[in-house]
């Protein structure tokens, strides 16, 4: 059954809670989403079906990664798709990497289309298809965009009311400022919130030692806080909190790397790896590694949420940490499915495939179509 057509869209995604800012005056408004449809056809009963994939950069300034590059790379990687078997990911894949060098953000998309169609062909959910459901579903954290400490306590409040009972501060600025946006949230909390300080390497290593030392009372993991490898790491020493790596986690010897230097846990996202497939590599090694994974993406709404749903559960429960719900992030939807969030779970849907009906309505025209 092979691919017969490939279809590009692009969905502006604004945040529902305003600007979300982070460390260095990064602020960003929203997603701008690029959404792939892969058709393949049965060519002696003509039936369709279809996969779908989405991936949205967080602005132009988290990584190394931008909305319009995305566009322009799908022009040189449509193309190389149409005529592949619709059920080997894998394949689909290396057609990608031979078709252009590098730019996995900008394949993302394809990658998580292939999947879902190859999953949808075998009538599994994408969880099963890539090995198996763990539990019922998957911790969710809510991020707290970096503004005063009053501000950022009264959101920790209302995610808190919302369900969410993982929450994730950001700091990378000042160390006293910081230390007061920590301990404003702490305050505004009941015992059992868990807390992360996400740094997004915004962290010189004498800040981040100075942070450290004046929070050590304070129970929280520590996530990026600088941004090379090497300067988070020699933090290890004076870190009594465990480390989480993000930023810096790009491919399989980067987890390696991770590991044997005594990271606890790691951060996983689709885009920065390139897809489904080399996000699936990433969290087994990690997983067999002995680190605490997060699987998640830099952004998107209900197909890359249920992306990030599925490669979480068919994490096994002992190693997974928590993970995002893009969906509920943004004021704009592109399909149904995504079971509801009660219980701060985020969990995937059953049906086969990504499991989710996608509103065609909601994307407009194609930018591109090949086939």
């Amino acid at each position: 059954m092979p691919i017969v057509r490939v279809a590009c869209y692009r969905q502006e995604q604004p945040f529902r809670d305003g600007p979300y800012a982070v460390s260095g005056g990064r602020v960003s408004l929203g997603f701008d989403s690029l959404v792939v449809r892969l058709t393949a056809a049965d060519g002696t009963e003509g039936h369709l079906i279809e996969g779908w994939g989405e991936m949205s950069p967080l602005g132009t300034t988290y990584d190394p990664a931008f909305a319009g590059g995305a566009r322009a790379a799908a022009l040189e990687l449509a193309p190389a798709l149409v005529g592949l078997p619709a059920d080997q990911p894998l394949a689909l894949k290396r057609s990608l990497d031979r078709a252009l060098k590098g730019h996995p953000y900008a394949k993302s998309a394809f990658d998580m289309a292939g999947w879902d169609l190859a999953a949808r062909l075998a009538k599994r959910p994408l969880a099963e298809f890539l090995g198996g459901r763990y539990g019922e579903g998957t911790a969710l954290y809510r991020s707290l965009s970096q503004e005063g400490p009053e501000a950022m306590a009264a959101r920790a409040r209302k995610y808190w009311a919302e369900g969410y009972r993982r929450l994730q501060v950001k700091v990378g600025g000042d160390p006293l400022e910081d230390e007061a946006r920590l301990r404003a949230v702490a305050a505004a909390l009941p015992a059992g919130a868990v807390l992360f300080c996400d740094a997004n390497g915004g962290y010189a290593v004498g800040d981040a030692r100075r942070f450290l030392g004046r929070t050590a009372d304070l129970d929280y993991v520590f996530e990026q806080p600088c941004a090379t490898y090497r300067e988070s790491v020699s933090l290890r020493g004076h870190c009594p909190h465990p480390l989480v790596l993000d930023e810096n986690i790009v491919d399989l010897e980067s987890v390696v790397m991770a590991a044997l230097d005594g990271v606890d846990g790691i951060t996983i996202k689709s885009a920065r790896a390139g897809g489904v497939t080399p996000a699936r590599l990433l969290r087994d090694a990690a997983v067999e590694l002995g680190l605490k994974v997060t699987v998640e993406d830099t952004g998107g709404s209900d197909l890359d949420t249920a992306a990030m749903a599925h490669l979480s559960l068919s994490t096994p429960a002992e190693r997974r940490q928590h993970t995002v719900d893009f969906h509920n992030w943004v004021t704009v939807s592109n399909g149904s499915g995504l079971p509801g969030t009660e219980g701060g779970l985020l969990r995937a849907p059953t049906g086969p495939g990504l499991g989710i009906a996608v509103d065609l309505a909601s994307l407009g025209a194609p930018l591109l179509e090949v086939g």
